[in-house]
């Protein structure tokens, strides 16, 4: 396959074309607020005022799509979230996911969450890389890594989650389509859950291929 080549006006700057002045912290509790004093390179040429930026320091997370190809059919779970309290229901439809740290690797992370909060018993041979994103990189510095996984959805079900985190998790089981139904009535509003649902849709016959060999 031939490569074009990448403008060389595309993402021309990096680390080095910025300094961070100063950092102070603001909050700390189960999330971080930093304030950041920061300067960078401007497009034509010279230097930016400092700019005074808060930051939301949350941790990355990983993001697990569960998908059966035989079945054509994904896990997605349901659960309470307080920052979805202005919309329809503050009850998510989502992919399962999870806060990592520096020490774990988000792989391991992913097959710890899919057997919490969906009894799901993965292995690290049935899991593929998605995607990795940002979040809202104006305002944290939140990363996700996005993994889908073969499963077999038999028995797949019922009420998950770890009692000391207060976790209340329904696990449903559908159709590809069924999600995407979902997806196109603004049932599914989850960021992750959409960037999840719509890369499958381009990418199930290559799993199916791929996963039922």
């Amino acid at each position: 396959m031939n490569m074009k080549k990448t403008s060389p006006d595309i993402l021309r700057f990096s680390h080095k074309d910025m300094t961070i002045e100063k950092v102070e912290k603001k909050f700390r509790g189960f999330f971080s607020i930093n304030e950041v004093h920061v300067n960078h390179r401007l497009y034509q040429g010279g230097t930016s005022i400092t700019l005074k930026r808060e930051i939301f320091e949350r941790g990355d997370a990983v993001v697990l799509l569960p998908y059966d190809p035989v079945t054509d059919k994904v896990v997605i779970i349901e659960q309470f979230r307080l920052g979805a309290m202005n919309d329809k229901t503050p009850w998510q439809l989502e992919f399962i996911a999870g806060m990592f740290g520096e020490n774990e690797h988000p792989i391991d992370v992913a097959i710890k969450e899919a057997k919490e909060e969906a009894n799901l018993d993965i292995s690290k041979e049935d899991i593929i890389e998605v995607s990795r994103f940002f979040t809202s990189p104006g305002g944290t510095s939140e990363c996700i890594y996005m993994f889908a996984a073969k499963v077999d959805v038999t028995d797949v079900g019922g009420v998950h989650g770890l009692e000391e985190e207060g976790e209340d998790i329904l696990v449903h089981v559908m159709s590809r389509e069924e999600a995407l139904d979902l997806l196109a009535q603004g049932k599914i509003s989850n960021a992750s859950t959409v960037i999840g649902l719509q890369w499958l849709q381009l990418n199930y016959a290559r799993l199916q291929k791929s996963w039922s060999s």
